[in-house]
């Protein structure tokens, strides 16, 4: 399906947001997750479905000033 990361057009075959945080190889921690302007809790990425057309902001976390 096609889904929209950070704007950007991507093709995937994740069904749920923990999925895709897998295919993505995002850390398991400093990363938060929106889907549709709306921020998601880790704890339900697994029961988080995905849609095509869905628009997925990934959010990492730095260190530094």
């Amino acid at each position: 399906m096609k889904i929209y990361i950070n704007r950007k057009p991507t093709e995937t075959s994740a069904s749920n947001l923990a999925e895709l945080a897998a295919e993505l190889s995002l850390p398991p921690a400093g990363v938060a997750l929106a889907l549709n302007a709306k921020m998601i809790q880790r704890v339900d990425w697994e029961n988080t479905q995905l849609s095509d057309g869905a628009e997925i902001i990934v959010i990492k976390a730095v260190c530094g000033g």
